[in-house]
């Protein structure tokens, strides 16, 4: 993320400058929303705890997505005048005090309400963090570097479900918040140790006399338009097969108890390698192509899921959570590159849309699960990522061609 040509960059050590900085945008990444989906590894303890069913646990838990989604749209109508660094870390900053609140919420009410505003500060660095590399890095770089952040976001899937589920087992419910309040601090810190100080670049701004306007000149692109609404399907069928499998897992006849499901997280690993290739895999094929293979990459694993077997089960998330961070990469660079002006709004909107989705899948799957069974939950994901693929057929074959071929030194820009 360093380049002469505009002064701004993240410091790295003399010698190792572009992995440095893409470790440094996964790393901030991974300590941006390490509190997203870690709670989801812990669902069984925290629906005993307050003695409600499922569903009223996984609409709680992912109540931080209404929270996302708000502030996805407040970032859209204010990102051009928010200072990024400061921004991204007083936003993480803050966090920690939402965090650490959750290990005293007395009833699921307010448990929801500090998810809620926990959402509205992931949110809000998560989508600065992102306009802050669309208007840094390169054209050439900017696959990678998006493709860097999500694989910071798999990460976090995969640590922070493992950290959560076992500091539960060690420290009990309390515990776990508190520490997850340490690495919400930890992330502020690593912000004001590495992000370079900077406003919007000039040729970033709004192009329009009021922030209302940007937002109907995005919702007027076509291309930003398909962007959005296959965000909205990933994360509405990445949280009705994460939320959900949870139950799957503790029920019988697979019967896991809390230390055996900390290892089944596991699964995320591949997906650590595999998003990556997204940047360099899209300059190849183009962003359609790159939406197809991990979707349909999402759906070979829905079978595998309906198996009472554990292999089975874990071959299937697998390859849907390798699969949904795959597109997921892909859209959210897609997304940038769509954007003909204040990429800080376009990326406002499309997390907007992306956790609008996780919410209602977590609503209407939840619902699906608790009155019919988890057969239902899987044939919606099916239909979510069907649709995602119908949406992505519609990107106009020139919108595929437009990226130039990968320069390893490109990252440092």
């Amino acid at each position: 993320m360093h380049s002469s040509a505009t002064g701004a960059a993240h410091r790295a050590p003399s010698g190792i400058g572009p992995l440095f900085n893409l470790f440094v945008i996964g790393l901030t990444a991974f300590l941006t929303v390490v509190d997203l989906f870690a709670t989801q590894a812990i669902l069984p303890a925290l629906a005993a705890h307050y003695q409600v069913s499922p569903a009223q646990m996984g609409v709680a838990a992912n109540a931080s997505t209404l929270g996302m989604a708000i502030a996805g749209v407040l970032a859209a109508l204010f990102s051009s005048r928010i200072n990024r660094r400061y921004g991204v870390m007083l936003s993480l900053v803050l966090l920690a005090i939402p965090t650490a609140l959750l290990a005293h919420a007395p009833d699921l009410g307010t448990f929801s309400a500090l998810r809620v505003v926990q959402g509205l500060l992931m949110s809000t660095a998560f989508t600065l963090t992102l306009a802050y590399l669309g208007e840094r890095c390169t054209a050439a770089a900017s696959a990678s570097a998006f493709a860097a952040y999500v694989t910071g976001n798999v990460a976090s899937n995969l640590f922070g479900r493992i950290i959560s589920a076992t500091s539960v087992g060690q420290f009990g419910l309390e515990g776990n918040f508190y520490l997850f309040a340490g690495l919400n601090v930890l992330g502020g810190v690593l912000v004001f140790a590495t992000l370079s100080n900077s406003k919007p670049l000039p040729g970033h701004e709004s192009f329009s006399e009021s922030a209302f306007a940007t937002l109907r000149a995005h919702l007027s692109n076509a291309r930003l338009r398909l962007g959005f609404g296959i965000g909205f399907c990933i994360l509405f069928a990445f949280i009705g097969v994460f939320t959900y499998v949870n139950f799957v897992l503790v029920a019988p006849p697979l019967s896991l108890g809390m230390a055996s499901i900390a290892f089944v997280y596991f699964i995320f690993a591949p997906s650590i390698i595999t998003t990556p290739l997204a940047g360099s895999i899209v300059a190849q094929v183009g962003a359609k192509n790159g939406l197809w293979l991990g979707l349909a990459v999402a759906i070979a694993g829905l079978p595998l899921l309906a198996f009472g077997h554990l292999v089975a089960v874990l071959a299937g998330m697998v390859l849907v959570a390798s699969g949904t961070f795959f597109a997921q990469a892909v859209a959210t660079g897609f997304v940038s590159r769509s954007a003909e002006a204040d990429r800080g709004a376009a990326s406002g909107l499309y997390l907007a849309c992306y956790f609008t989705g996780g919410l209602v899948g977590g609503a209407v799957l939840g619902f699906a699960f608790d009155r019919v069974g988890w057969h239902a939950t899987l044939w919606g994901v099916g239909a979510s990522l069907g649709l995602a693929m119908i949406l992505a057929a519609r990107i106009p074959r020139e919108a595929t061609r437009n990226i130039p071929k990968q320069n390893p030194d490109d990252a440092n820009n």
